[in-house]
């Protein structure tokens, strides 16, 4: 017959097995795959080099059409900024609904480096609607990357120039997450600076996919 375990050795057991437990639902924790933390979606710390899909949005198509309206002002109260370190333009990224909570796919305030424009640029805004955002393709991604939308500008402008824009420049691309502050970068908006100068920034590693429409890409709510 075995020998029946003492108090303190039952109680030394239990502990072990509760210190066990804790570990694994840390670790689990780590792991959510309805997290932030996604393929292309790299740790928030540090200056880390990726490839993102990168698009476009104008005054005219932002939501409501005709405004520079943003869900997360940081350093501006509307969509804007020069693409300097200092004065970067306005992003949105996707988002994903937990209860009533909408969050970034990256905190308001993340800075990013855009080599092919020559910009800085700052989560600043949501790209994406509706009830389940984290559905749409703003969360979800391209082929694997990031999908990340910049606002190219568009007042005093034509609707249809600032689309043409938008079209120009979207693509998969280099990104530096968190960049340091002295790469070249070229002051102005995007439509203004980057897209007057076309042929430079044609043609893009992968263009925009057929089966993605363009009214398809940016639903964008503002919650504030």
């Amino acid at each position: 017959m075995a020998r029946k375990a003492r108090p303190r050795q039952v109680r030394h057991r239990q502990a072990l097995i509760i210190f066990a437990l804790v570990g694994c639902l840390y670790i689990l924790a780590l792991f959510r795959a309805d997290g932030p933390f996604r393929p292309g979606h790299p740790p928030q710390t540090g200056e880390t080099r990726l490839r993102v899909y990168l698009t476009g949005y104008s005054y005219w198509d932002n939501t409501p059409p005709g405004s520079a309206i943003i869900a997360r002002p940081v350093l501006h109260r509307e969509a804007g900024g020069t693409g300097t370190f200092n004065d970067p333009v306005t992003l949105a990224v996707g988002h994903r609904k937990v209860g009533d909570t909408f969050i970034p796919d990256y905190p308001p305030g993340t800075r990013f480096y855009l080599p092919r424009l020559r910009k800085y640029a700052m989560v600043e805004d949501l790209c994406g609607d509706g009830d389940t955002p984290q559905l749409g393709p703003c969360h979800i991604g391209y082929q694997g990357h990031s999908w990340v939308d910049i606002y190219v500008g568009g007042i005093g402008h034509d609707a249809k120039i600032a689309d043409a824009c938008t079209r120009m420049i979207t693509g998969i691309q280099p990104a530096i997450l968190n960049p340091r502050p002295d790469y070249p970068s070229e002051a102005g908006e995007v439509l203004s600076t980057n897209c007057a100068t076309g042929p430079e920034l044609s043609p893009l590693p992968v263009a925009r996919p057929d089966t993605i429409a363009r009214q398809n890409l940016l639903w964008m709510p503002r919650r504030r």
